[in-house]
């Protein structure tokens, strides 16, 4: 059965080797998010590895969906470190291993993400994916908005630049400001 947890920074030094085989499987197999192919697993590793302080400082939360040991996918949340953005977070790293595609897993993750964001006061989640890779269909699906599409914004794992498409989906409670809550005026 697989069982998507969280993780603490010490945790994720844990899981390191196997999210690094995870993020090698993902950008050699083609997903852009945010490495060249070939990637190496030592390099893979490291990275992980350093997200550890990020996440016991809380900027970073990483959830991992596991079956037994085995790391099956992950996602990650990314807070906004400004104090007029502390109401928003970016979803980042979304990645299922390709044998465990296609069976909500990736829904399930995302689930986790929106759901511990509105729990600790979040209200606006932003992500952003390669146009028209087929993690748009997931983010769509699940009630994601676009907003807009960037051209040659980033390179795809084989040095190729592409458009990547933002997104947006608000969750949790909007507080009204004070404008808002008083009664509409009568026009003249």
């Amino acid at each position: 059965m697989i069982e998507i947890v969280p993780v603490s920074g010490p945790e994720l030094i844990t899981y390191a080797d196997e999210l690094a085989a995870l993020l090698v499987e993902t950008v050699n197999g083609g997903s852009s998010v945010g490495f060249l192919a070939p990637l190496e697993r030592d390099t893979a590793a490291a990275w992980w590895r350093e997200r550890a302080g990020a996440v016991d400082t809380g900027h970073l939360r990483v959830w991992i969906a596991r079956d037994g040991e085995r790391v099956t996918g992950t996602i990650g949340l990314v807070r906004a470190p400004l104090p007029n953005a502390r109401h928003r977070a970016e979803v980042a790293k979304l990645m299922v291993r390709p044998s465990a595609r296609g069976q909500g897993l990736g829904r399930s993750l995302l689930a986790a993400a929106e759901r511990s964001a509105a729990d600790s006061g979040i209200t606006l989640l932003v992500l952003d994916t390669e146009s028209g890779s087929p993690a748009e269909r997931l983010y769509r699906s699940a009630g994601w908005t676009e907003c807009g599409t960037i051209p040659d914004y980033a390179a795809d794992p084989a040095g190729v630049l592409k458009p990547t498409t933002l997104y947006y989906k608000s969750v949790g409670f909007v507080p009204k400001s004070s404008d808002q809550a008083a009664s509409p005026s009568t026009s003249l």
